[in-house]
């Protein structure tokens, strides 16, 4: 099992918002420069968070995304399963067709690990990630950034 980049990035910038969107949207530009993440790459991924209703657009001068509900109802396996990624740890996906059409010998050990991370992504709210030590430690910094960005431009 991997989680591909567009499930990390995608949990990412939801994170983001839930850190940064207290009233205000979010533009997409905001979030690239903070994460790393190309603007246009984002451009899919709230394409598919939004048709998922976690995400709205507000269109205008101050437009951009905010959470579609409070960041303690959002878990992070819809943010995951909103931009079509898989947390299957079986080389079947699941279909117990491992070896040759049947089950191999380890395909139950890897389907309970996949319930064991679908589980774990499922209690787990944007809220309660944003309230973690290292996500405020990174946040602070990446605040900080910002402010010394914004001083250079002036």
């Amino acid at each position: 099992m991997k989680l591909t980049t567009r499930g990390r990035y995608a949990v990412t910038a939801m994170l983001d918002l839930a850190l940064y969107s207290k009233q205000d949207p979010v533009s997409l530009s905001e979030i690239s420069q903070r994460q790393g993440i190309s603007t246009n790459y984002l451009e899919q991924l709230f394409t598919l968070l939004r048709k998922k209703q976690l995400v709205v657009s507000m269109r205008g001068p101050h437009g951009g995304y905010k959470l579609s509900r409070s960041s303690d109802l959002i878990y992070i396996d819809e943010v995951i399963d909103a931009v079509n990624e898989s947390v299957d740890a079986t080389r079947c996906q699941g279909g117990a067709g491992c070896q040759q059409g049947i089950r191999c010998l380890t395909h139950q050990l890897w389907d309970d690990l996949s319930a064991e991370i679908r589980k774990f992504f499922g209690g787990i709210s944007l809220a309660g990630l944003s309230k973690r030590n290292y996500v405020q430690q990174t946040c602070k910094r990446q605040r900080e950034r910002q402010l010394c960005i914004g001083l250079n431009k002036k």
